[in-house]
């Protein structure tokens, strides 16, 4: 008998956590985050090479990359079929969630000779968008600076092959392969890759 009550009220009060939980809108932003967890690491710092760090980057670039991948806008493995779970409210919530936390970079290897060169190629073709070395966060701009290398390889790989490139990337980009060729691009990623 006492086991039936104890099951009864542990039920009551199971269905109240839940409903407290609807009436204050929710899932909060750090709930929806821990989703990410699996392959954008704890609190959006990735330790895995093919997929990047999400923590630090701001409102406007995730919630505008979300939608883009929920609308189809933005190929992707995954990412497509993920960002069509989550309302405009939740992407939101998540947004302010990782913008609030600190960036940790990725525990790489650079190649600090190529490293070098990069820093100099950053400043000429990318400065611009991508802030203090690629590490600001502010606009359209992802974080570049401390992201794996494989991440940052694979992504220019995507835009080589296709995916839609911002006019102002594109035209330096295009300006980069015909002076360095892909050794530019692999000095860049370098530096990227050394900043820490």
């Amino acid at each position: 008998m006492k086991t039936r009550r104890i099951i009864k009220l542990s039920l009551v009060v199971a269905s109240m956590s839940f409903a407290g939980a609807s009436f204050a809108g929710g899932a909060s932003g750090a709930m929806l985050g821990n989703t990410c967890a699996g392959c954008h690491g704890t609190n959006g710092n990735s330790l895995g090479p093919a997929t990047p760090s999400i923590a630090g980057i701001s409102k406007d670039y995730f919630v505008d990359t979300m939608q883009a991948y929920k609308k189809g806008e933005r190929p992707a493995t995954i990412m497509t079929r993920i960002a069509k779970g989550y309302s405009d409210g939740d992407i939101k919530q998540m947004a302010t969630f990782f913008a609030g936390i600190k960036f940790k970079s990725g525990a790489q290897k650079a190649d600090l000779a190529a490293a070098k060169r990069g820093k100099k190629i950053h400043k000429k073709y990318c400065e611009k968008c991508h802030e203090n070395g690629g590490t600001s966060s502010e606009d359209d701009a992802g974080i570049l600076a401390g992201q794996w290398k494989p991440y940052l390889q694979y992504t220019m790989a995507d835009f080589q092959a296709g995916r839609e490139m911002p006019k102002k990337m594109k035209k330096k980009m295009k300006a980069l392969h015909k002076k360095k060729g892909d050794k530019g691009l692999n000095d860049l990623f370098e530096f990227y890759a050394s900043r820490k």
